[in-house]
Formats: C-alpha cells, structure tokens, sequence
C-alpha cells in the first residue's frame, strides 16, 4: 500500500499558497453540531449545504453518541455556543449487523490481542439513531435551550431521511460512563 503522508503535505503547500485568511472564528455560524459516521462516502458540505466554518462536524465509527463524542457537544456548546446538535447515522454501515465477538475476533487474528471494548454495533439503523439521540438528550451537562435530532443518510440514493424532530434537551440523569 503506497502511503498517502506525501500527497497530503503536497496538496497543503499547494493550499498555503492560495490561502486567503478570513474572519471566522471557531464557533459554527449556523449553531449546529452534526454527530455522524467516519465513513469516506459522506460528503456532509455537499449533502448538507454547508461551508467551512458553518458547523461543527463530529465523525467516529457508526455517528455513535459516545462518551468523546459527548465531551466535544458540551465543548461546543458551553464554549463555542452551539445549541443544536444532529445525529446523522447512514445506511450501508460497517458497524451495521455486526457484533463486538465479530470486531474482536478480526481485531485479534490480525494483532493477536483481543480487544474488551463495545464497538457499539447495531442491528436497527432507525433504533440506533434513537438510542443516539436520546442519549445526548438526556445528557445532564448539556445546555437545557439546546435541541437534538436524528436522520439517516441512504448511500445509494443520497438521501436524508428525518427519524426525529428536533425535542429539547432535557438533562436527565444520563451518566457519563457508557
């Protein structure tokens, strides 16, 4: 496999010289954080309209509300005053109809360590978003005026589908430990 290290730095000399500095800060002018998978098919300016500088875009495996992925809602919010967060999960997902025995069973033929972590794989893309959602929803470090929704992504024909409306953080009792 050729690495890609000296094509990456190739194309930010390239960026240097044509950048112009602009008056953005780093809080998202639209208030938005949106929650999504790490996969490569996800072109979120594109399919979202949006620019730099527009939202704060959070990628892991699966979009998966998780215990980093939570610290980086309430830096956002509390910091950088963001009080809308999206959780955006996709179809065709590696994490979709898998188990943490699959991960960890690939993980340790090819290391021969076995991970003891939740992968957080999932079986119902729609519940999966749900769970997500509600899980930042009740996030008790949250910021109460803030709202939370949920969508999928369908990589096939580029569309999103809405799988909650925007409700309210509530700041419930959720803990921080997953």
């Amino acid at each position: 496999m050729a690495w890609q290290r000296d094509l990456i730095f190739d194309a930010a000399r390239r960026y240097t010289s044509t950048f112009e500095p602009d008056m953005l800060t780093a809080a998202p002018t639209r208030g938005i954080v949106i929650l999504t998978c790490m996969d490569a098919r996800l072109d979120l300016f594109r399919m979202l309209g949006l620019e730099v500088g527009d939202s704060h875009i959070l990628r892991n495996a699966g979009g998966r509300a998780t215990d980093d992925a939570i610290r980086s809602l309430m830096l956002s919010a509390h910091w950088l005053g963001t009080r809308e967060f999206a959780v955006i999960h996709h179809t065709g997902c590696g994490l979709f109809g898998v188990t943490n025995e699959d991960i960890a069973t690939k993980v340790e033929s090819a290391t021969g360590i076995r991970p003891n972590i939740d992968f957080l794989p999932f079986d119902d893309i729609e519940a999966s978003v749900r769970g997500d959602v509600e899980r930042i929803r009740r996030c008790a470090a949250l910021p109460r005026d803030s709202v939370v929704w949920g969508a999928i992504y369908d990589v096939h024909n580029g569309c999103l589908l809405p799988i909650d409306l925007p409700v309210p953080i509530i700041g419930a009792t959720e803990p921080m430990v997953r």
